[in-house]
């Protein structure tokens, strides 16, 4: 039976961390262009379940990244420390060339960057569409067997450089957050979920 798409309410921002050592330097020693890989579809473990973000064409949205987009400290807004300069997807992966800024507390990071003190990134992001896929059930294109939820329609926003990364597919985006301190959630993001699961019945 085919598996319909599903509108997902954006309530909350979400963040995924992937992996040490895939960012890399670009130019020459003084350089401080870099570029990483940021995402993959690899499942994600969430605690309502796995959760995987579809790269396929149409799939992810980089307009705001592109546009807009920056690179913090530990997803900390009141630390930006760089920018993106681009982004785009090859092999289903995202991928970004990024630079970091010149003031101090820049070059504190751009240095253990430099240095492979710190190699995790992470990326904020919001789901726009999902695809439920019930257990031992495959996705509507094929490519994934359930129980998942699959990011049909989604979009990063912000780039980290991250000092405790959680997945190791992905290097220099996911994050511990969600597992860790699901007490602090929102009522609205639990009721975000009950919307998604509830649409798989």
């Amino acid at each position: 039976m085919a598996k319909s798409t599903k509108k997902v309410k954006q309530t909350e921002n979400l963040t995924r961390e992937l992996g040490v050592n895939s960012i890399r330097a670009l130019g020459g020693e003084e350089s401080r262009k870099f570029e990483i890989s940021f995402s993959s579809e690899e499942p994600y473990e969430r605690w309502f379940g796995t959760e995987i973000l579809d790269h396929n064409d149409g799939c992810v949205d980089l307009t705001r990244l592109s546009e807009m987009g920056c690179v913090l400290f530990n997803h900390n807004r009141d630390k930006v420390i760089g920018k993106v300069n681009k982004v785009w997807i090859k092999d289903k992966r995202g991928y970004a060339e990024i630079e970091f800024d010149e003031d101090a507390e820049s070059e504190v990071i751009y240095q253990k960057v430099k240095n492979d003190t710190l190699k995790g990134v992470s990326i904020g992001y919001r789901i726009c569409t999902t695809e439920e896929v019930a257990v031992n059930q495959l996705s509507q294109d094929g490519r994934f067997k359930g129980p998942c939820t699959i990011a049909k329609r989604w979009f990063p926003y912000e780039i980290s450089i991250v000092s405790v990364p959680a997945d190791s597919t992905v290097g220099v985006g996911r994050d511990l957050e969600e597992i860790e301190d699901t007490d602090k959630r929102s009522l609205s993001y639990y009721e975000a979920i009950v919307q998604i699961n509830s649409n798989s019945i």
